[in-house]
């Protein structure tokens, strides 16, 4: 399939990685209405904490490229505290191994955000919801990807004091079309200590349920060691194929 502009321009969809070489892009609401065929809901690719996630064609830069659009549901707890995070963390950030955020619509009051469409939806997915399971050699490369992702946001940002993630877990593990994982939602994400005598942030304890470090759960500190807690929960998770929080087991 392929799409023309009207100046005659052709582009066809890609689907590959993007290589972020230029700024964020700022998106008219227009563009993400045609993206979108205004909102159809055949084109829903999933839904989270945020809103719906459409998959559409937009041009980016040159190319026309597949997006995952992700539109601010109006009765979700979040809202521009966690849209702007994302933009200011995702255009700091550069690595094979984190999702790309191709551009942004701040239209009165519409918050989307749009990122390099992945084709093999999430990690959740493969292990809980779809029928065929991942290989035990695929499960390996996917949590070295990820933990290569995790490792440079805590030391390889070229921000002295990284930055935590906050919201490690299977569904926000990603799958590109060659099956490498990319961490994404960077929502809650925040820049580690800035005074170096300290090793925790201090903050309101935001995360996934099953997947949150007791101790942050317990004091509001904040430390890459949070993150770390929640990666060994996913590679449990990984392991065994059960859900970190499954209320129909029995308590022990």
């Amino acid at each position: 399939m392929f799409f023309a502009t009207r100046d005659g321009k052709v582009f066809v969809p890609s689907t590959s990685s993007i290589q972020r070489s230029q700024p964020c892009h700022n998106f008219e609401f227009s563009e993400i209405l045609i993206a979108t065929e205004n909102f159809d809901e055949s084109l829903v690719i999933g839904s989270g904490g945020f809103g719906k996630v459409y998959k559409g064609n937009v041009i980016y830069g040159s190319s026309l490229v597949v997006a995952a659009i992700k539109r601010l549901d109006s009765m979700s707890k979040q809202g521009a505290t966690e849209f702007w995070a994302e933009i200011h963390m995702l255009s700091m950030l550069r690595h094979c191994n984190l999702v790309s955020l191709i551009g942004y619509c701040n239209h009165e009051k519409e918050m989307i955000l749009l990122y390099e469409y992945m084709p093999n939806g999430t990690l959740d997915d493969h292990l809980h919801k779809l029928s065929s399971p991942l290989s035990w050699l695929e499960r390996l490369n996917i949590c070295i990807g990820a933990s290569r992702g995790l490792h440079y946001l805590h030391t390889g940002t070229g921000i002295k004091s990284g930055v935590i993630h906050r919201d490690v877990k299977s569904s926000n593990i990603l799958l590109d079309e060659c099956w490498a994982a990319k961490i994404a939602d960077f929502g809650l994400s925040k820049i580690g200590p800035t005074n170096q005598p300290s090793t925790y942030v201090n903050t309101n304890v935001k995360g996934t349920f099953g997947y949150l470090d007791p101790n942050y759960y317990a004091t509001g500190n904040l430390t890459r060691k949070s993150d770390v807690y929640a990666f060994g929960v996913v590679l449990l998770e990984v392991l065994c194929r059960k859900c970190p929080a499954d209320r129909s087991l029995d308590r022990v």
